[in-house]
């Protein structure tokens, strides 16, 4: 299903091989040709580098910048490496205590691509509203920040900093490890708090009995374990027997043994396993003439309808205002979908029940929360903007008297439950349509609805742990490090999930059709690793790199005055280097280490090399004036928590302004959802109240 067939992406700069030129291209779009005339046009050149160029009214012109169009640092010089460091991302990746190092390949570029393509697409679907374009502007800086909420949150509300984990993750208060040595190689492996992982942690559990090994978790209550309560001292206990067992294990038994037993586990992949890898195969993933990957998620289209829904501009303001979204999502993949949704003007309902809260209401990150409540949680206030909250408990068979309504009104249904859990409730896809024929179904996943893993447990760390994401993170002689030491896939995907959304919206309005999308992490996640798959293809094996990037002439980061405080540079070719030596001397890092690491960037900025701090979210929030012009955090009010700043979605257009709103109470909104949109009276209300019907 092409969603863009007959539209023309004219290409400006060096987009020609960039992400979001893919993304257009998997839709079926035409990729080159002049401006005039386009659909859309793309360009890393930002808005002022193309302000001389007749852009067509009517085209959709996104331009895809280190830190953004206008504000006074626009026009600074950068890259993937500057830009990680200037958004957060850097100083969090590699060795508590030891010199930062970059994520693998293009992370933050490839991120910032992802929101350019959810925002050009929203923007495409607007335009079918009103008939006139616009221009989606995308820092990548700010892009690279708005992926850590966590950290984020934890300097709101606590002042406190997260650090570099190496192969653990950070969840505020708990630091988890997840990548294990094993006797042949490595694994990714996370115990999951509460019910979400109750029985992949007694998979393990068991293994580790059964193998003869020291257990310190025989006993545990596995349905009360909360990641982010565990004493420090019980956690070092239960991985140092963790990390003797899986050192016993090798690749073959984590992929066979580990996946029957369904532990949270997956092999550490390197880029020649993914070529090979049969889950991908079976899903075609690499059914393409260079034999690399050009999907981004697949597209099952609908039937086609006597009349599509008409969508007209709704009350709220933003290119998709109008849109109507039932959404089942939970956690982060699906939250930020509908997020991304809401924040962009659609109506979201999210259901919930008390009976399995959504995950961010549970997990307490922060000293303001508490686990008694379900309404405290900030987390959940920065992934769940703009929705209302509907508590129903699916099990009631009454429920169907607000649910049926509810299929019935949307024009997107999201959800990111394991496959097959829909089904189970009788709200699959095939099922949906028999209600509402023109439905958008958007489904996200780790593995994807189809192939051999689409039933296997996974989360964030298995799509990059898989992809080689994981592998090529670190430094040549060392071991792997978690990429990021906060979320990726969780967050890259929901991007994609929405533009998805909204190009399939358009292309309801112009054939009458719905339909389904399949979006998985794990592919999403191997799409970043393409150039290294190229590599792996030719014959290579591609190795951690450090700092390094192929594309550049030189790069690294270095030591600045004060404690752990440094500074990115990176050199387009010799020139460059030769410019930088004459400032510095022949040791760069003497030079660096007796200055100010903003100072250092300001100084080899105005000389026209790019250069950077690794800020962290104190520089970001506080200091940063680049980021205060884009207006990163919004601040909004809390039914609970005090007036707080959210993580804004990262884009800005500049015809659809878009005013997010805050995150709702668990089921603040049951009554007015099943009497405004339901149409139910309010003796019927009451009845099924009684009946528990909204808990």
């Amino acid at each position: 299903m092409s969603l863009l067939t007959g539209h023309r992406v004219a290409i400006l700069g060096g987009m020609e091989g960039r992400a979001l030129a893919r993304y257009f291209a998997s839709l079926g779009a035409e990729i080159g040709g002049p401006v005039e005339g386009a659909s859309f046009v793309i360009d890393d050149l930002g808005l002022e580098g193309t302000a001389d160029i007749a852009i067509p009214e009517q085209a959709i012109h996104v331009s895809v910048t280190p830190f953004g169009s206008g504000g006074p640092r626009s026009q600074w010089k950068g890259g993937e490496l500057v830009a990680s460091a200037m958004g957060g991302a850097l100083r969090l990746t590699g060795e508590p205590g030891e010199k930062p190092v970059k994520e693998a390949g293009d992370a933050c570029t490839f991120h910032a691509d992802m929101v350019a393509a959810a925002g050009a697409m929203a923007a495409h679907f607007a335009r079918g509203t009103h008939g006139k374009g616009q221009q989606v502007d995308v820092s990548i800086q700010q892009v690279a920040m708005s992926r850590n909420v966590n950290g984020v949150l934890v300097w709101e509300f606590d002042r406190k900093k997260l650090d570099r984990a190496g192969g653990c993750i950070a969840y505020g208060r708990a630091k988890v490890r997840v990548i294990w040595k094993l006797a042949d190689g490595y694994c990714f492996h996370a115990l999951m708090t509460g019910r979400l992982g109750a029985p992949a942690n007694k998979g393990l559990s068991d293994w580790m009995d059964e193998a003869g090994f020291d257990n310190p978790m025989r006993d545990v209550d596995w349905l009360a374990y909360n990641r982010s309560t565990l004493p420090a001292e019980t956690r070092a206990v239960w991985e140092a027997a963790m990390a003797d067992f899986f050192a016993s294990r090798t690749k073959h038994d984590i992929a066979t043994e580990g996946r029957r037993r369904g532990i949270n586990a997956c092999v550490v992949n390197e880029p020649a396993d993914v070529l090979e890898d049969q889950h991908l195969a079976a899903r075609k993933f690499f059914d393409t003439p260079d034999g690399l990957p050009l999907r981004f998620a697949g597209v099952r289209e609908g039937s086609a309808v006597a009349a599509a829904p008409a969508i007209h501009a709704g009350e709220r303001p933003g290119p998709l205002s109008g849109v109507k979204v039932l959404d089942f999502a939970w956690a982060l993949v699906g939250s930020i979908t509908t997020k991304t949704l809401g924040d962009l003007g659609a109506e979201i309902v999210k259901i919930e029940t008390r009976g399995r809260p959504d995950l961010a209401r549970m997990d307490v990150q922060v000293s303001a929360s508490s686990a008694k409540s379900l309404d405290d949680k900030p987390w959940f206030a920065h992934l769940n903007t703009s929705k209302k909250s509907l508590t129903l408990n699916l099990k009631k068979p009454e429920a169907r008297d607000v649910l049926d309504p509810l299929i019935e009104w949307a024009d997107v249904v999201v959800e990111n439950f394991s496959p097959g859990t829909m089904a189970k409730l009788g709200l699959d896809y095939d099922s949906l349509v028999q209600k509402n024929p023109g439905v958008v179904m958007v489904s996200g996943s780790v593995f994807g609805q189809t192939g051999p893993l689409a039933q296997e447990w996974g989360v964030d760390g298995t799509g990059g742990a898989l992809s080689g994401r994981t592998f090529l993170t670190g430094y040549p002689d060392g071991e792997p490090v978690i990429p990021g030491a906060v979320p990726y896939g969780d967050v890259i995907v929901p991007f994609v999930m929405a533009g998805h959304v909204a190009a399939a919206l358009q292309h309801r309005r112009e054939t009458g059709r719905g339909g389904h999308i399949d979006a998985s992490m794990y592919e999403i996640c191997v799409q970043q690793m393409r150039d290294f798959l190229a590599r792996a293809k030719a014959g290579e094996r591609p190795r951690r790199l450090g700092n390094g990037d192929p594309a550049a002439y030189f790069q690294d980061v270095f030591p600045a005055r004060g404690e752990d405080r440094w500074v990115a540079i990176s050199l387009a070719d010799e020139a460059e280097h030769a410019k930088l030596l004459a400032i510095t001397g022949p040791d760069i890092a003497v030079w660096t280490c007796e200055r100010e690491d903003h100072a250092i960037a300001e100084q080899l900025q105005a000389q026209g090399i790019a250069a950077g701090a690794l800020q962290d979210c104190e520089d970001l929030m506080d200091s940063d004036p680049q980021i205060a012009t884009r207006n990163a955090l919004v601040m909004l009010d809390h039914a609970i928590l005090r007036p707080f700043g959210h993580v804004a979605t990262p884009m800005r257009l500049s015809r659809d302004a878009f005013a997010p709103f805050r995150a709702p109470s668990i089921g603040e909104h049951s009554h007015e959802i099943a009497r405004r949109i339901c149409g139910l009276d309010e003796a019927h209300i009451a009845r099924l109240a009684d009946e528990g019907v909204f808990e």
